[in-house]
């Protein structure tokens, strides 16, 4: 049965599906043919915009969708630039004061902040997964992953430690100082709409800086319930500020955020062409930036590995919301004495292991693409890659709305799409090599480097493979990279600056050098 559905374009989005109520999801599982509703309690899910802690409302609204459906869950505020403005300012007035409080008294926040993320998990995990698709176990792991970064950041808050530096001379002191850069522009993407935010606000605030957050126009919802509960924590007003805004209104946005005079800081993650930007317009005012850009992780399987952990780190690389994260194997590399085995029980993982369907039912593994354009850039790399010679092994389709099954391409070659550029989709292209230094040359041959994988059981091979690649991040006989405590970034260009671990919160510091003289020795 054909799914009806009629083309809506809002003023505030670009094309998409607004389903409607009658629509037969035929290729989908049957517990998609239900209605779905976002049950969320009113203090959770807010619609305005959060400013100098108040709930402020914009001109004009935009809608949010269920990728799944395609149905209005929410309208949210369009803030323009008159409203960033405003939370600029906000920020830079609360910085003044929230700058002066004890590490100690900033760490008790946040960690009471940590302490009502956890109680409120379920909530937060529901906004996820109807605004961005994700099966709800996923959404409940992000939601515990974007605490986790307040809790760490909260430890790390009274941490920030100044060096004592040997003078040359014995009539003076010198001192090196750390204090917080001020206000920083938050510029996040919709794929981990909690966890990008946490990670970034987690460590400004622990420092004494105040933020401006803008969350991505497919997923405000989580950015403003984090709000709420920062609130509820006893976060002091202006310290963390939310302007939600449409696709068509985030150009002008995202100019004040990166020009405004009083912000001192930029953290952006998303593409890398948005990175490029963004970065152009903070050099006028020559602002400190964090940058986590586009990923093409290289996942690479050597004769010596375990092929059965080989696959399973395949599948939870790949797989984890649908294919929609920076860090997710985007080329997999095969040596030809195990190909054919590893290619045949991945099929039959693939077979095993996944199902499609709306994120709130349980056993959901892979949900929808946010939207039809993400599902037309799967459908471009397959029609591509097969038209080039690749073969189709498992799946290839593209189902209802954004729905992609998950596929499977063998035979594939470095001139197809999917080994050059990231596809942020279900896909699995597979590419055989022979050497080592093969393999090495064509993981490193691309611009970007944020993660890469490989398995292996020779441990010289260990440390030459894990020196050699030219990424931020490299799992080793691990498919799963993330955490709080562990540096997250990239190489080339996939950014600037790190995330998590003791050095993320260098990101919102400057150091101040003191030289106390006129001492008598």
């Amino acid at each position: 049965v054909p799914l009806m559905a009629t083309q809506h374009i809002t003023t505030s989005r670009a094309l998409r599906f607004q389903f409607l109520q009658q629509a037969v999801l035929s290729d989908l599982p049957a517990a998609m043919h239900r209605h779905y509703s976002l049950d969320v309690s009113a203090p959770l899910l807010r619609t305005q915009a959060f400013v100098d802690g108040r709930w402020v409302s914009a001109a004009s609204v935009f809608p949010v969708l269920d990728p799944a459906t395609g149905q209005e869950i929410a309208r949210v505020s369009d803030c323009g630039p008159a409203e960033a403005k405003q939370a600029v300012d906000a920020a830079y007035k609360a910085f003044q004061s929230w700058k002066l409080c004890t590490a100690k008294e900033r760490s008790v926040l946040l960690k009471k902040w940590f302490e009502l993320l956890t109680l409120h998990k379920d909530e937060l995990a529901k906004l996820i997964t109807f605004e961005c698709g994700k099966p709800m176990r996923e959404s409940l792991g992000e939601i515990a992953y974007s605490a986790s970064f307040i809790e760490w950041f909260s430890e790390e808050a009274r941490r920030v430690y100044g060096d004592v530096v040997p003078a040359s001379v014995n009539d003076r002191k010198i001192l090196l100082l750390k204090q917080p850069v001020g206000v920083a522009s938050i510029i996040t993407p919709w794929n981990f709409p909690s966890a990008m935010i946490t990670r970034k606000v987690g460590a400004a605030l622990a420092v004494g800086c105040t933020v401006v957050i803008k969350p991505a126009e497919d997923t405000p919802l989580s950015a403003l319930a984090l709000a709420e509960v920062s609130l509820q924590a006893g976060i002091p007003a202006g310290v963390l500020n939310v302007v939600p805004c449409s696709r068509e209104k985030a150009p002008a946005v995202g100019e004040v955020l990166c020009t405004d005079p009083s912000v001192a800081k930029i953290s952006f993650t998303g593409s890398t062409a948005t990175g490029k930007v963004l970065l152009k317009l903070a050099a006028d005012t020559v602002k400190k930036a964090s940058m986590e850009l586009g990923g093409h992780a290289p996942f690479i399987v050597f004769d010596s590995a375990d092929v059965d952990k080989a696959v399973a780190g395949a599948m939870a690389s790949k797989f984890r919301n649908s294919g929609q994260t920076c860090v997710c194997s985007n080329r997999f590399l095969v040596q030809s004495g195990i190909h054919d085995r590893f290619v045949e029980k991945l099929g039959r993982a693939m077979d095993a292991e996944l199902r499609m369907g709306h994120g709130s039912e349980p056993d959901t593994t892979q949900g929808p693409l946010i939207n039809i354009r993400a599902a037309e850039k799967v459908v471009h790399h397959i029609s591509d890659a097969v038209s080039r010679g690749a073969k189709v092994l498992r799946g290839g389709k593209r189902l209802d709305g954004s729905f992609m099954e998950p596929t499977l391409l063998a035979d594939v070659t470095t001139d197809m799409l999917c080994t050059q550029e990231e596809t942020f989709g279900p896909l699995v292209p597979v590419i055989r090599f022979n050497t080592e230094e093969e393999a090495l040359a064509i993981a490193n041959a691309a611009t970007v480097g944020l993660a890469g994988y490989f398995y292996s059981q020779d441990v010289s091979q260990i440390w030459r493979v894990a020196e050699a690649l030219e990424v931020g991040m490299v799992g080793v006989n691990e498919g799963l990279l993330s955490c709080p405590e562990a540096a997250f970034g990239g190489v080339k260009q996939s950014g600037l600056g790190r995330e998590g671990s003791k050095y993320g919160i260098d990101e919102y510091l400057e150091v101040k050098y003191m030289c106390l003289g006129g001492l008598k020795p």
